[in-house]
């Protein structure tokens, strides 16, 4: 999320340092902030400021046919009612995905998230969106898998690919206990009872901030395809509304 701030935008505008973010020796400095006995504050790392998150205005679906074809989708009107502006005769509520942009450097948006002149406003230009519609492919399976959730959006999906990585199924993907943090606010949010109080204790002890919210998090939908047994299931969050389908002909 630190990098985040600084390097992402519309790679059709700002040249983003992809070999170098996604490198070695970029990780080894980064790993450099992190402290074993205590939590590193995020304002002693250059940059900002708070944080408002929900992401109730979010939809994803995941779609795989029986030729192999899947989809991926995250859409949004970025916050309720989104612009609050209707196009006559369609009933169609537009977006209000211009908050995605940074408005100046160091200025947070609606959810919290920093950003820089990168991700500035630009006619033409593309605003950097939380969205991650992901696939997780190998040669024994398929995972694909994504959520609704604001800024929470890239630890949830991140937190589902190193589970899909490690094994799991898809009802295990939607249900894994979520707990957040973004850089800024300094903080760690958890969802209910996610923590036992002697692992919390142990944050705490170290400097962590720890917020349990009254809210779940996310509504992810997963497909997984074990390509070994030709066999997919699926599976959708308990959390929200959804409803996850295998049909075979």
């Amino acid at each position: 999320y630190r990098d985040r701030a600084e390097y992402l935008g519309d790679t059709d505008y700002v040249a983003v340092p992809v070999s170098q973010l996604v490198s070695k020796p970029h990780a080894g400095l980064r790993r450099l902030w992190i402290r074993e006995g205590e939590a590193t504050p995020s304002s002693e790392l250059p940059a900002v400021q708070p944080e408002r998150v929900k992401g109730t205005d979010t939809t994803h679906f995941s779609i795989l046919d029986k030729e192999g074809n899947r989809v991926a989708a995250t859409l949004s009107i970025n916050y309720p009612f989104g612009s609050g502006y209707v196009v006559p005769g369609t009933g169609v509520l537009l977006n209000d995905e211009m908050d995605d942009f940074s408005i100046k450097p160091g200025t947070a948006n609606v959810y919290g998230l920093l950003g820089n002149s990168a991700n500035a406003i630009a006619p033409g230009k593309r605003m950097l969106s939380s969205m991650s519609p992901t696939f997780i492919e190998s040669a024994d399976r398929l995972v694909i898998l994504g959520t609704p959730g604001g800024s929470r959006i890239i630890t949830m999906v991140l937190n589902g690919i190193l589970n899909a990585i490690d094994g799991a199924g898809a009802e295990a993907l939607v249900t894994a206990p979520r707990f957040h943090h973004q850089y800024m606010p300094d903080r760690i949010d958890t969802e209910p009872g996610v923590f036992e109080p002697q692992v919390r204790s142990a944050l705490e002890s170290r400097g962590h901030v720890v917020v349990e919210r009254e809210d779940p998090f996310g509504n992810m939908q997963a497909i997984v395809w074990d390509r070994r047994t030709d066999r997919v299931t699926a599976a959708s969050d308990p959390r929200g509304m959804g409803h996850a389908e295998v049909r075979y002909d």
